[in-house]
């Protein structure tokens, strides 16, 4: 949540922190804003509340500069005002600060020190930034000594991505970093700053990754490390990021979603040549089957979309693997862990590698010298260094806020997984069909479906647009596909859409149904087929709309979608899709912006 960017040293400055800040849109909409200066002591700082094509039209051809900080944000503290939008400045404008996080003592460090200062915003962030400016003046300190002075007194639950400017030292920027991520991008005769390396591959694609407790000094010919013990780190190598900048942008299509539903079949395709032989068989590192076999559980941690990717890979790792599995939200396992097995290992699924919740989950586990696997889009994320082994995604960029191939590539992943250590094993369920064969059936399935657009279209015109609720409902794998495409419907329609196991309907839902309320019932497994039309039709006796998502093979006239037939534990591949595309055109035809829900961010970078 919030983006940040930075450069230091090129006559482009300005441009470079617009463009960097379109591509981090994605991590908060409420409000953007850049401070740039040069050597020769001009500089200016412009904000604005909503979409970053607000700030880019308020910056006039008069706005040049050498260096600069930007930042998109998602209110945590305050309301979206250009107050307190970022970046943030001294009382006597010489210090200017981006922030993502939160600094949990903020209150307490304005009462001892800044009772006499003036502030502008309700942020905590402008605490921080007035603290600079307290050590500085009162104490006669240069802008280093006055930042880390400030850095000191924040509570160590604080998190924190910091980047401050000070007038007097125009080419400098100042970075700290504390579980919030920040990365530092090698240019050419320039260096930058970006909470995601997708703001600057238009610089570089070269960057350094900061650990928790760094600070960094930036200028344009050099960059200066110091760890949390003030010692100078000289041996930090970068690492390469292998995306070619126009895999970020829409290309012919209107919003990310749309494009981003379509490339599901080709991530498929991408994971089976990364990860199957031509016999269809995993290669997975040895050393990582090794350490799961030798759990007695697995658990998986994760969040929103994730989490629901996790439900159906219980599923994969109980049935092909036979290792029993629990599946956990990041947020409330890390202050509310369960009784744990003997010999645990844990999963954790996020799209960024960055998940907050699920970070504090991985810090806990590490302290108790348990394993543990990051499943990621995002190579050197947080989550994957951390981690003891990391298995990549293999997605490509996903930039809309609502996830959809990032889903569909999480379960491909775990499938893949748990044949792998099913086949160790020689366990029937794993060794009795082909992945890679699969996989392919999967992804020709995937592009049926998203061939048939229009049908998707009118069905959202004709059941969705004008609801004020909807419901999905099924069994066992069909239930947690459920809970995934209520959370797409809710989450850019702005419909009240929920998730239920069909079973529990007549256990109190049943009396949420009205004249009119759309149900979608998931159909995709023989034995519980019977029993979830059944739901419906009790549904459809109190006046529901009922639409049905069925696998070919379960099909009966007059069903409204058909996935072809795929192996029954990969069916959430499939089903998913329909789901997936009624979110976005249900959205498109309310007039929303599909990419950019209300009050959401992609990446979820604070707890």
């Amino acid at each position: 949540m919030c983006g940040i960017v930075g450069v230091a040293g090129n006559k482009d400055a300005v441009n470079i922190l617009i463009n960097g800040l379109q591509k981090l849109e994605y991590r908060g909409y409420d409000s953007a804003g850049i401070y740039v200066s040069d050597k020769d002591g001009q500089d200016h700082l412009i904000k604005r509340t909503g979409a970053i094509a607000n700030l880019k039209n308020a910056v006039g051809d008069d706005i040049r500069g050498t260096s600069g900080i930007g930042h998109t944000r998602w209110a945590t503290h305050g309301g979206v005002t250009v107050e307190n939008a970022h970046p943030h400045f001294s009382q006597d404008n010489r210090f200017y600060l981006v922030h993502n996080g939160v600094i949990e003592n903020y209150e307490e460090l304005k009462a001892k020190y800044l009772s006499d200062f003036t502030f502008t915003s309700q942020t905590d962030t402008e605490v921080v930034v007035q603290l600079v400016d307290y050590f500085a003046t009162k104490e006669n300190m240069n802008a280093k000594d006055a930042f880390l002075k400030t850095l000191s007194l924040l509570d160590s639950g604080s998190s924190y991505a910091f980047q401050l400017m000070d007038r007097e030292e125009p080419d400098t920027i100042y970075v700290a970093k504390n579980k919030s991520p920040l990365l530092i991008g090698i240019g050419k005769d320039c260096n930058v700053v970006c909470s995601d390396s997708l703001a600057m591959l238009n610089v570089t694609h070269d960057f350094l990754e900061l650990d928790d407790g760094d600070f960094v000094t930036v200028r344009p010919d050099s960059i200066e490390i110091q760890d949390k013990n003030g010692n100078l780190v000289e041996n930090r190598k970068p690492f390469h990021v292998d995306i070619d900048a126009s895999d970020t942008d829409k290309g012919t299509y209107p919003y990310y979603m749309l494009k981003e539903i379509d490339e599901q079949p080709n991530v498929m395709r991408k994971l089976s040549a990364e990860y199957l032989n031509a016999d269809g068989i995993p290669e997975i590192e040895p050393e990582l089957l090794k350490s799961i076999k030798q759990a007695d559980r697995l658990y998986i941690v994760a969040a929103g979309t994730s989490y629901h990717a996790g439900l159906v890979g219980k599923n994969l790792f109980e049935t092909m693997a036979q290792i029993p599995t629990e599946v956990h939200v990041a947020s409330e396992f890390a202050y509310n862990m369960p009784l744990l097995s003997k010999n645990p290992f844990f999963i954790f699924l996020s799209q960024s590698g960055e998940t907050a919740d699920s970070r504090e989950v991985l810090v806990n586990i590490n302290k108790a010298g348990y394993k543990s696997l990051t499943i990621t889009n995002v190579a050197n994320s947080t989550l994957s260094r951390e981690s003891n082994y990391t298995l990549l995604l293999h997605a490509g960029p996903e930039i809309s806020v609502a996830s959809t191939k990032a889903y569909t590539a999480q379960i491909a992943v775990e499938a893949i997984l748990a044949k792998a250590l099913g086949e160790a094993d020689q366990i029937k369920e794993a060794t009795e069909f082909n992945l890679k064969q699969q996989l392919g059936l999967v992804a020709t399935g995937m592009q049926t479906i998203v061939d048939e657009k229009e049908v998707l279209n009118k069905l959202s015109k004709d059941y969705f647009v004008d609801a004020n609720k909807a419901f999905y409902i099924g069994r066992g794998i069909d239930y947690f596909v459920s809970l995934e495409s209520a959370l797409k419907l809710k989450e850019i329609s702005y419909i009240h859409a929920e998730g239920f196991a069909s079973g529990e309907l007549k256990h109190g839902t049943i009396a949420l149904i009205e004249n009119g309320t759309p149900v979608i019932g998931i159909i995709t497994q023989s034995n519980t087929a019977g029993l979830t039309r059944s739901n419906l039709e009790e549904t459809i006796a109190r006046g529901s709309k009922a639409i049905t998502i069925v696998t070919k093979s379960l099909s009966k006239d007059g069903d409204d979608i058909i996935v072809p037939d795929v192996n029954s534990m990969l069916t959430p591949l499939l089903s998913v899709i329909p789901a997936q595309l009624l979110a976005y055109y249900t959205s498109l035809n309310k007039g929303l912006d599909v990419d950019h829900p209300r009050n959401l961010a992609k990446s979820v970078t604070v707890q």
